[in-house]
């Protein structure tokens, strides 16, 4: 009866959580922000603190340079990474069109022997499948720079959101210590085990991945840009932010690139190659260094299971819903991971003889 009722409390709550995230959908996004900032922010507030600063001061300060790196990144990389996603969005057919002439150039009579159909069919079949392609990923890309600069009008993004991370940086110890009050006395060193397991997954992979994000897609834009390629700073930062999604940003921005250079370089085999070692190279700084370095060998996050929640919140809640999946993804696989433990120790598992 106890564990009955246990269960259901927490399905309850849980129940309870996301009909609050699907009503509250369209005016919760500032407050997520908020929210996620003053959980990135925290350790460089104690690390101030340790310093012999104020609370308030170490807040201050923080929030002050993190508004001065935005507003310089919104007057400065924003106008041109603007331009590139229009001309690239208007570009995109003419593109696709003449990868379909550089594709046609290469000798097929292999593929006509592996497929038993001859060119010209394989050539039209390819044809349609880049046309659709092209149209979904046309599509895809308006609409995200319409809802970027949607949300770029929203005035409550910039306003809100500052203030409501400010009172969390500024409270989060407090308020972290008046949770810690209202746990049950029989269950809160279960409860504090979780949330530390909990907090260790999000620390691991919001701050790590976050980081590694911003470094790979420097690393890219720069490198793309430097080595001549149309829309390299938007491949760039593209491929770096959808590096929070495990292979996704990797595989997407090398497809795009060596498109996009087929089209540019052709035949200069060598800038074509050269796009290759970009990625290539972008790849090994992840797996080797930025990864072990700054996330951890071990987050409790597995690649599916953060695709699933990605996917399935966004489409559930929209962008707050990318917002919230990660940190629900780790609850989840914290508190699964609890409960197999649980079972694994228990007499249902062993047997009554056990």
């Amino acid at each position: 009866m106890k564990l009955r009722t246990h269960v259901y409390f927490w399905l309850t709550a849980l129940a309870v959580l996301i009909v609050f995230l699907y009503l509250f959908r369209g005016i919760l996004l500032p407050f997520v922000a908020g929210m996620g900032l003053a959980f990135c922010l925290d350790p460089l507030a104690d690390w101030f603190e340790r310093r012999g600063f104020s609370r308030m001061m170490a807040t201050i300060i923080i929030l002050v340079l993190f508004l001065i790196v935005f507003v310089l990144s919104l007057v400065i990389i924003i106008p041109l990474l603007g331009a590139q996603t229009a001309s690239f969005i208007e570009r995109l057919p003419g593109l696709i069109s003449q990868l379909q002439m550089r594709l046609s150039e290469f000798n097929a009579g292999w593929l006509e022997r592996f497929v038993g159909e001859d060119r010209t069919s394989v050539q039209q079949s390819f044809s349609e499948l880049l046309t659709e392609g092209a149209g979904w990923l046309t599509g895809l890309l308006r609409s995200v720079w319409s809802g970027g600069q949607a949300v770029l009008d929203i005035a409550s993004l910039f306003v809100v959101t500052p203030v409501v991370a400010f009172y969390l940086l500024y409270d989060w110890d407090r308020m972290v210590a008046k949770v810690n009050s209202w746990l049950p006395r029989d269950h809160a060193d279960i409860i504090r085990s979780l949330a530390r397991d909990i907090n260790a997954a999000l620390a691991g992979f919001v701050r790590g991945q976050g980081l590694v994000c911003v470094l790979l897609g420097a690393f890219y834009a720069i490198g793309l840009s430097l080595a001549g390629l149309n829309f390299g700073l938007l491949i760039g930062l593209l491929a770096g932010v959808l590096s929070f999604i495990p292979y996704v940003g990797s595989i997407t921005g090398f497809l795009l690139a060596i498109g996009v250079a087929l089209v540019q370089f052709w035949p200069d085999y060598i800038n074509i190659a050269l796009i290759a070692v970009i990625f290539g190279a972008g790849q090994f700084l992840e797996g080797n260094i930025l990864q072990p370095r700054l996330v951890g060998r071990s987050v409790g996050l597995h690649p599916v299971w953060l695709m699933f929640a990605l996917f399935a919140f966004g489409s559930l809640f929209g962008f707050v819903g990318l917002l919230v999946a990660v940190p629900l993804a780790a609850a989840v696989g914290v508190l699964v991971r609890f409960a197999l433990k649980q079972y694994l120790q228990s007499n249902f598992y062993k047997g009554q003889d056990a």
